[in-house]
């Protein structure tokens, strides 16, 4: 084989990512050579663009996201390859694609913070889900009393949803035009029921109930978010190394949720 040739050298590097299901970064691949056969990295990015081409009118496309590339189905297939999986797609409650939305555009942020935004308490389970998904982790801790831990998005949370960089997140704009109409309130209520209406009376002689806690609304979430700084922080370095003990991230999460 050719290695020098970029159509040849393709169909190898299509092998290796058949073979792999999994992304792979430029360096892995360079690595899978000896280095007395190992092409030049003009070559190679050569390869990868006959390989992009050649995907052309096929159902799987090569696609370049965090990690590095893979050959995936197209999307508009999903559907119907979804079906060879018996288990149904995992659903994600409102509260924790809040919360993540609100760790992808304010990141690094806590769980504290987290609860001022939404105005609720953010459930443990939820952030021990998302760690435990690898689509967000500790990076470090802010330096106040109980130096909660501070959560970012992570290469997995990329992959998983198809992005190369954060720079590819859509806007607060698109997101916005995302959000329900409000439904039409009627013009009179309809009647309660005399014996419906009667019960109601009665409970709320026994004593006044407990006013909920408002959460905040899709609309007031964005808006809030629409207050953040244009840039969004991807280099994490500079903070402290995180505690990769499983329970002292627990007592993070514990302390700073005391704080409210």
């Amino acid at each position: 084989m050719n290695l020098t040739d970029p159509r040849e050298l393709a169909s190898l590097l299509e092998a290796f990512l058949l073979a792999s299901g999994k992304p792979q970064s430029l360096e892995r691949l360079f690595e899978l050579f000896e280095e007395r056969e190992r092409p030049p990295s003009t070559v190679f990015k050569e390869a990868l663009e006959v390989l992009r081409l050649s995907c052309a009118g096929r159902a799987f496309e090569l696609k370049e996201v965090a990690s590095g590339y893979r050959l995936q189905v197209r999307e508009r297939y999903a559907p119907w390859v979804g079906r060879l999986w018996e288990e149904r797609p995992q659903r994600y409650s409102r509260a924790m694609l809040e919360t993540l939305a609100l760790i992808v555009y304010r990141q690094p942020i806590t769980r504290g913070e987290i609860e001022d935004v939404r105005g609720v308490a953010v459930n443990s389970q939820i952030v021990k889900t998302l760690l435990e998904r690898e689509w967000i982790r500790v990076v470090g801790h802010r330096d106040v009393p109980g130096r909660p831990a501070m959560f970012a998005t992570t290469k997995a949370f990329l992959d998983h949803f198809n992005l190369k960089s954060l720079d590819e997140l859509p806007s607060l704009a698109a997101l916005r035009e995302l959000e329900p109409e409000p439904l039409l309130a009627f013009d009179e209520d309809p009647a309660v029921p005399a014996e419906l209406q009667a019960r109601a009376d009665l409970a709320c002689a026994d004593g006044p109930a407990a006013e909920p806690r408002e959460e905040t609304s899709f609309s007031s979430l964005l808006a809030e978010l629409d207050s953040m700084e244009q840039g969004l922080k991807t280099d994490f370095d500079d903070l402290d190394e995180p505690d990769t003990d499983e329970a002292a991230v627990e007592q993070a999460d514990d302390a700073d949720g005391a704080r409210h």
